[in-house]
């Protein structure tokens, strides 16, 4: 190798390093940590957008092979639990299989005075354990009934009614939902009041007469279990929080402590004839307000009308019916029958239970007044004021409501719709 070649590979090795060190003291020099740290918010801010340009659910398309709303079909789990029950019980459909006692009625009593020759009387049940176990069942059942039409029934006629809205869409169809139910447990506790001696129509004096009532005509158990499951089943949709939260939650919640209390206090005392005439005074009310609240939510022009019809109802159902009934608790429950406690004979009607009954139903009652009130300052504001906006519901809502309406074009709080309270 000649001098000149290793002085020329000196030089070059001489200034590889000192570029080394120069880019080492670049990247050490605060310029070049600013440089670093502008790249990395650059990055983050880039990642944030993406985030905030996020399509929602309702823009996400679906994907390939994937139905619409599979996602949303909460009905599956309890439709296989009542899919295993039945299948239990086809392989041994009899009154010895355990699952009998879910599915029918327990603890049918023979008439002595049935006679083989005349008609076939109805058959009469008594009380027990299993009965439990018939209101468990149900309560699925109605869990499954209850998602089903929410989502694969009223969901779409929400859309046929021009409804949109994520928020009013889930407020139609729980209300429709408790239209269709009470549509038909109100008559269906007309017929059972009527075919109750001494019952029809709202009579008093028969809830108290033949105490105490420890067996009950067949249709008459059934409907008294089957409505105990509606509404253990509404205490867990309330539990699990499936329906959307109200300003008036406390009351609601309150409502729904009451109604359960009374219904089993009911129950285990034999005071069932007394929650007959509750049941059907608080259904049909029910149920012409949900028909008032789905009709404000679709925007129909009947909602005025049908909302007039309820108060009425509301009025003589709730108010004067059941005042009706705490009156005879505070004279008839001590002077029809026997008044004393006989924990062997069965007999409770007796000073503790009248106070913890007249307290329970005046409870209910008093919530009934605040929602009464609640009616008629609504209806004032939308007679005298014009306001027809449903203020029931929270802040958000209203907010996301208020952007729904922008979005499609149409002025915020534009229609005329009855506040609905």
């Amino acid at each position: 190798m000649s001098p000149t070649q290793s002085t020329a590979q000196v030089l070059s090795t001489i200034h590889r390093r000192h570029d080394q060190d120069s880019s080492k003291d670049r990247a050490s020099s605060p310029s070049s940590r600013s440089w670093s740290s502008n790249v990395s918010k650059r990055l983050s801010r880039s990642h944030k957008a993406k985030q905030y340009n996020k399509p929602s659910d309702s823009q996400r398309r679906v994907r390939p092979g994937r139905a619409p709303g599979t996602r949303h079909r909460t009905w599956a789990p309890p439709l296989v639990l009542v899919s295993m029950f039945l299948c239990f019980y086809a392989v041994n459909p009899h009154e010895s299989n355990i699952i009998h006692h879910f599915l029918f009625l327990s603890y049918k009593q023979k008439d002595p005075d049935d006679d083989p020759s005349s008609s076939p009387a109805p058959s009469y049940y008594g009380k027990g354990p299993w009965d439990l176990a018939f209101v468990f069942f149900y309560t699925i059942v109605l869990s499954f009934t209850r998602e089903f039409l929410m989502h694969e029934v009223l969901r779409p006629l929400a859309r046929a009614c021009g409804i949109t809205s994520p928020r009013t869409t889930s407020r139609f169809t729980e209300q429709m939902y408790t239209a269709c139910y009470t549509a038909l447990s109100g008559p269906l506790g007309l017929l059972v009041m009527r075919r109750t001696p001494g019952l029809w129509y709202f009579e008093t004096r028969g809830m108290y007469e033949g105490y105490p009532h420890q067996a009950h005509e067949g249709l008459f158990k059934f409907y008294y279990l089957f409505q105990a499951a509606f509404w253990i089943q509404q205490v867990v949709v309330m539990v699990l929080g499936q329906e959307q939260r109200r300003k008036d939650f406390r009351e609601f919640v309150a409502h729904h402590v009451v109604t359960v209390a009374l219904i089993g206090l009911s129950y285990r005392f034999h005071f069932m004839r007394i929650g007959i005439a509750i049941y059907v005074t608080h259904d049909i009310s029910d149920g012409l307000l949900a028909i008032v609240k789905s009709l404000n939510y679709a925007q129909s022009s009947l909602q005025a009308p049908v909302y007039a019809l309820c108060m009425a109802c509301w009025i003589y159902l709730r108010h004067y019916i059941n005042l009706r009934v705490l009156y005879s608790i505070l004279t008839e429950f001590s002077a029809v029958g026997p008044f004393e406690l006989d924990w062997a004979a069965e007999q409770y009607k007796c000073r503790i239970s009248q106070v913890v009954t007249f307290g329970l139903l005046a409870g209910l009652q008093a919530l009934n007044l605040f929602w009464l009130y609640c009616l008629f300052r609504s209806a004032y504001r939308f007679v005298m004021l014009g306001i027809a906006k449903d203020d029931r519901s929270e802040a958000e809502e209203s907010e996301g409501e208020e952007v729904d309406n922008t979005v499609k074009g149409r002025r915020p709080g534009g229609e005329t719709r009855i506040r609905v309270e």
